[in-house]
């Protein structure tokens, strides 16, 4: 299990189930709404997702149509986005949980979009879009 939030504690969730297609993100929403190089993000099922509190501060804004950034009213962290098109998952801003994490990133993704300053340091594998088995 997995326990996390936003950066001022009005937003509480915790996680019961693994954390899957862990992803540094370079795409330019990724960075204008992480505020940074990247977001690494990752997939849980809606199943396994509970929020504890905060809901009532859980602002969302619809960047693409049928995907909502959910965001903390009060202190502006990202938590999470969700997708008509995919209903049964949540993806998390993995920045958001407390916990440690046993799961690891597997790779940068959309790094054609990568901004110029940033340098990429790992020998993770590199795509231009989403990994070739999602």
């Amino acid at each position: 299990m997995y326990t996390g939030g936003c950066l001022c504690g009005a937003i509480r969730f915790e996680i019961l189930g693994p954390i899957r297609n862990v992803i540094h993100c370079h795409c330019s929403m990724c960075r204008k709404a992480q505020g940074g190089a990247f977001a690494t993000n990752g997939i849980v099922r809606a199943t396994d997702f509970r929020l504890l509190s905060g809901a009532e501060n859980l602002n969302g804004y619809e960047a693409t149509p049928g995907e909502v950034r959910y965001f903390c009213r009060v202190c502006g962290s990202p938590v999470m986005s969700r997708s008509d098109e995919r209903p049964d998952q949540i993806r998390l801003r993995l920045g958001s949980i407390e916990s440690d994490i046993q799961e690891r990133p597997g790779a940068h993704v959309f790094v054609s979009s990568r901004a110029n300053w940033d340098v990429i340091c790992d020998s993770l594998p590199q795509y231009d879009s989403y990994e070739p088995d999602r």
